[in-house]
């Protein structure tokens, strides 16, 4: 579990797409540096996320870790992308001793957006994303919590149609995350809120229930909501 509180910005080192030394597994691999600042109580096999990505320390020394690399993880996040000297955003797994400053992240990515507005507000960065899988605006509300590249931020617009949100970023964020160097066109992780899956999950198993058991009582109210939205439409 992470708080999406980016800690430092690392460097990649090195990708390879076949590692076949005993740390890379005979997969896709990569080595991060200039992270010196969270490796004082790194252990094998800790968690760290990379851009919100929660990935598995296989090797470290002082200033370096290496992490494995999943197909499933390339499929669905920006890190295909990675190559030396690109930085990325880390944040250690949350320790049971710490305050909780942003939001409960994962590190399971659901989908990469695009970057399709970018302007200044004042000292801030407002970001327009646009999602690759539009599925998943659904879960994400004005003022909810979103996490972008693993920083938690604040939701500031949402276009259900288009599957587009956006956020505000801070001049002290702009700072301390990779998100702000970005430009139109570039991806970033997108990480929905986690209660909102679990609220549609309960929800469609209650239903289905009901409605295997024969409760009418469901089905009319259902029936009432889409009558309503038909009638909406019509006026």
């Amino acid at each position: 579990m992470f708080t999406g509180i980016v800690e430092i910005v690392g460097t990649v080192l090195e990708h390879k797409e076949l590692d076949q030394s005993a740390s890379g597994g005979n997969g896709n691999s990569m080595v991060i540096g200039d992270a010196e600042k969270i490796l004082g109580d790194c252990n094998l096999g800790d968690s760290i996320a990379v851009n919100g990505v929660c990935l598995t320390v296989t090797e470290f020394d002082k200033s370096t870790f290496k992490v494995g690399i999943a197909p499933e993880t390339l499929r669905r996040t920006n890190l295909g992308q990675l190559k030396p000297g690109s930085h990325v955003n880390l944040e250690r797994a949350v320790a049971g001793h710490v305050r909780f400053g942003g939001h409960f992240v994962q590190g399971h990515v659901d989908t990469v957006a695009t970057i399709v507005e970018k302007k200044n507000d004042e000292n801030s960065i407002d970001f327009t994303f646009k999602l690759r899988d539009p599925q998943y605006i659904l879960y994400i509300v004005e003022k909810g919590f979103i996490s972008v590249d693993g920083a938690s931020l604040t939701v500031t617009r949402v276009d259900d149609k288009e599957a587009t949100f956006s956020i505000m970023m801070i001049a002290y964020t702009q700072e301390k995350v990779v998100t702000a160097a970005k430009e139109v066109g570039d991806l970033i992780n997108v990480e929905v809120d986690l209660m909102g899956k679990l609220v549609e999950k309960q929800l469609n198993y209650q239903i289905e229930r009901q409605f295997s058991s024969g409760n009418l009582s469901l089905e009319g109210l259902v029936g009432k909501i889409v009558d309503k939205k038909l009638a909406e439409k019509s006026i």
